[in-house]
């Protein structure tokens, strides 16, 4: 995939503890339908939890989330997210996004798309499935795809900047300036001092932002 990663978010519910036990349940839902799809293999875990079957194509992917929300008997409490961290499939050459980039031939050139064509590829999926959150959709430095997005759907959906923002102060300014996002990924050691990331994430909720604090790779429940 091209993606990233899908992320379920149970946002219908009342309390964080209804939240968790939703959570917990459309994950293992999840697991059955991957398992009577793709096999057994296909239940291991990454590094952070998350599952990693076969799925060729992104819209798979949303379609087997789609069918686990439903058969876990939480559709109406629960939203999806992306993130797509499109700077690793980004060609500087020619300013196209390979959405096959991972093919191991070499993509054909239907799969490499414009930022306009990006565009509409995230209008069809905001049409098509709950989806309320979309981190890193372009390059990070394509600001101008940033801005023309936020135009056409960010009163709608969170457009998250990872790779855009790096927790830093100054691109969290350019990207107030260029109106290319609506919500920081807050990374506390990313940008590499405590005041920074703070005034980063200062900055981002005094425009009326949302402030996602990541976790990292690797961490326990512990930590």
């Amino acid at each position: 995939l091209a993606c990233q990663e899908f992320m379920i978010l149970p946002v219908g519910a009342k309390t964080f503890r209804e939240a968790m036990q939703v959570g917990a349940e459309v994950y293992h839902t999840l697991k059955g339908v991957i398992k009577k799809k793709y096999g057994q293999d296909a239940c291991n875990v990454g590094d952070e939890g998350g599952f990693a079957p076969s799925v060729q194509d992104n819209n798979e992917a949303l379609d087997v989330l789609m069918e686990a929300i439903e058969k876990s008997g939480h559709k109406g409490k629960v939203k999806i997210g992306t993130d797509v961290a499109a700077s690793e499939f980004f060609i500087k050459e020619t300013g196209k996004y390979d959405l096959d980039f991972k093919a191991p031939d070499g993509s054909a050139d239907s799969m490499k798309k414009s930022a306009a064509d990006m565009i509409s590829y995230y209008k069809a999926w905001i049409e098509k499935y709950p989806l309320i959150s979309i981190e890193d959709p372009f390059d990070q430095d394509d600001w101008s795809a940033y801005s023309a997005f936020m135009k056409e759907v960010g009163g709608k959906v969170q457009i998250v900047g990872d790779d855009l923002l790096v927790t830093n102060p100054t691109r969290v300014k350019m990207a107030l300036e260029k109106d290319a996002c609506n919500a920081l990924l807050l990374k506390v050691n990313q940008i590499g001092s405590v005041t920074e990331a703070i005034t980063a994430a200062m900055l981002s909720i005094k425009k009326g932002w949302g402030v996602m604090v990541s976790h990292r790779s690797g961490e326990t429940e512990d930590s």
